[in-house]
């Protein structure tokens, strides 16, 4: 597999990457990434997601994702899909409820077969039930941003 990485700013802090992944037939597909969406109390969170068809492509998305070293440092990676035939696949990795939000969101959308991941740096100071408006936030923020 071929990785491309793309790296452009968007305004002051905003930092738009996109990995261009592909094997010997051509492009199979993009994961953008939305770094420094939201800072509260500390915490810094990002988004990213594509296209995923399988559960091994969700698996190749992590671990591509992991590679960053800072999303590899991230204190929760929290992700979700709905596959339109197996239904929703999640998870929380470590922030409780967290993929559940991203599922409905999806629902809602009626967005199927497209993986988000929703990346946080805690800053020291909990959240509470403000963590889950961070993830809405995080998560809005790619639906109006990921097909620019």
């Amino acid at each position: 597999m071929i990785i491309w990485y793309i790296e452009y700013c968007i305004g002051r802090y905003l930092t738009k990457q996109i990995y261009l992944l592909a094997n010997h037939n051509g492009l199979i597909s993009s994961m953008k990434i939305f770094e420094n969406i939201i800072s509260d109390r500390g915490s810094k969170y990002a988004v990213s997601g594509r296209l995923v068809t399988t559960r091994d492509e969700i698996v190749a998305t992590i671990k591509l994702l992991k590679k960053n070293k800072k999303f590899a440092k991230a204190t929760h990676n929290s992700w979700a899909i709905v596959f339109s035939d197996l239904g929703p696949i999640k998870s929380d990795d470590g922030e409780a409820g967290a993929g559940m939000v991203i599922v409905r969101m999806l629902q809602r959308k009626g967005i199927h077969n497209h993986l988000i991941v929703v990346s946080r740096w805690f800053g020291g100071v909990q959240l509470g039930g403000d963590r889950y408006r961070r993830i809405r936030d995080c998560v809005n923020y790619y639906f109006e941003n990921y097909d620019k």
